[in-house]
């Protein structure tokens, strides 16, 4: 659950890089850093908090290096902490070196242990500081064939980029758990997470990274080849980040996230209708799946929960108990719109079910008469090991407790989710090698398979 973003060769580097993590922004955001290269040397800034926070006018000058690396954090590995902050800097034999990772590597502490056993100290608990121990460790001549050597021997979903004092290299998993995506600015070349950051930055949109595709920018131009593992028969790219995670107005993985959203609704609407009076999405991500659902329902659409965009990571909660305060202070139910009626209420996804539970409660005591709940994707029933921040199997409610007892415990009149087969609505043959990882919904892990069993007691 991170963003990142490479600029190469451009005198506005570190200023690209920051307007392209303002994009990504929605990936993570506990923290957030910059380095930019210059003369050999890195430049970098990085701390706790968002972007706008972080980054201001005078910090940018300071990164004024022509290439830059940048990344916004959500800790799947490792704790929320200063010391865990990316791009990850590092000084070793060969010079500086930084990395910036979205991902989850399944295998890093065993490779943790065995570095440890023979002597060498981390700095951080992330996984990301594993492969820049695999690439110090390496004997090959070059950072390139390094880095090669080093990602042949990592398991998991990695999205990267390195920057060095004079180069920068972009790199994705064989199975292409997350995006990257490749640009033009201006002659440069831009490397981030997602297209939108791409029209923010006014860049043209090249192609996708390949999964397991290493690509090398330097004073030569750019080159490309491939990590020395045998590759997989099928891409595994992550369906939640048509579900949830990535933003509506991106490409991801050749296909507009918003039109798949509407789809997900539409599907949701054909397999269980109900008679209601309204379509009410729990914003923001809902949002295009409710319409979706009220287009083929025929249910009006009405924005009957009102986000305040305003809310920061934490508040001050009031010695008075103020009830369902941690959810109204993110959502309030327009009183007016639900009194007495029959709300279709849409959501993305369900994983512990504490937070529908206080949204139907709060949709109650503004008025309504029946709450449907739909959920625009099957039921939460595993954890994800690839990058994505869902709790242990333990915690997901829809993995311990029948539909109905899941009903019943959020407050609904109904519930009913999407089902497997209209999560492909898009795809009607699963061809040409271009299969989705789905192991939060199946339970079937791509990669690392033998160590996630192990973690999980099966």
């Amino acid at each position: 659950m991170c963003g990142v973003a490479g600029v190469y060769n451009h005198k506005e580097a570190a200023n690209l890089v920051y307007l392209a993590l303002y994009s990504l922004q929605h990936r993570g955001q506990e923290s957030a850093g910059i380095v930019s290269a210059k003369n050999g040397h890195l430049l970098g800034h990085h701390q706790m908090g968002q972007v706008a926070d972080i980054f201001t006018e005078a910090v940018i000058e300071k990164l004024n290096g022509t290439s830059a690396i940048g990344h916004v954090r959500y800790s799947t590995h490792g704790d929320s902490a200063l010391r865990n902050c990316q791009p990850f800097v590092v000084n070793y034999a060969s010079g500086p070196l930084a990395i910036a990772h979205n991902g989850n590597l399944v295998n890093a502490d065993i490779l943790r242990q065995q570095f440890e056993a023979r002597g060498s100290i981390f700095q951080s608990t992330m996984d990301t500081e594993v492969i820049v121990h695999l690439i110090a460790a390496s004997k090959k001549p070059t950072l390139i064939e390094r880095v090669q050597e080093a990602l042949a021997q990592v398991e998991g979903a990695w999205s990267l980029v390195f920057i060095s004092g004079d180069q920068m290299i972009a790199a994705r998993d064989p199975f292409g758990f997350r995006p990257l995506v490749l640009g033009r600015k201006d002659g440069a070349y831009v490397v981030v997470s997602e297209t939108c950051a791409l029209d923010l930055l006014e860049a043209q949109f090249i192609r996708e990274i390949e999964p397991g595709e290493i690509i090398q920018f330097n004073g030569s131009g750019m080159q490309s080849s491939f990590v020395e593992t045998p590759r997989p028969t099928k891409k595994a790219q992550c369906i939640f980040e048509y579900v949830y995670f990535a933003r509506p107005d991106s490409i991801i993985f050749d296909r507009n996230v918003y039109e798949i959203r509407k789809g997900f609704g539409r599907q949701l609407a054909l397999e269980s209708p109900v008679e209601a009076d309204m379509v009410v999405p729990v914003p923001d991500s809902g949002v295009p799946a409710a319409i979706g659902y009220s287009a083929e329902s025929g249910i009006p659409f009405e924005l009957g929960l009102i986000r305040n965009h305003y809310v920061g990571r934490t508040f001050i909660e009031p010695t008075q108990s103020i009830r369902h305060f941690g959810v109204k202070v993110k959502l309030n139910a327009v009183k007016e719109l639900m009194k007495d009626k029959r709300i279709v209420l849409v959501d993305d996804s369900l994983v512990r079910g504490t937070t529908s539970r206080k949204i139907i409660g709060m949709i109650r005591e503004a008025g309504a008469r029946e709450v449907h709940v739909r959920i625009s994707s099957p039921p939460v029933l595993w954890p994800c090991f690839y990058g994505i921040d869902t709790p242990e199997r333990k915690e997901l409610v829809a993995a311990n407790h029948s539909t109905d007892e899941v009903r019943k415990f959020i407050g609904a009149d109904t519930l009913a989710y999407l089902s497997p087969e209209s999560l492909y609505w898009f795809q009607k043959h699963k061809e040409k090698g271009e299969w989705f990882c789905d192991a939060c919904f199946t339970g079937t892990y791509p990669a690392g398979r033998e160590l996630i069993e192990e973690r999980l007691n099966l």
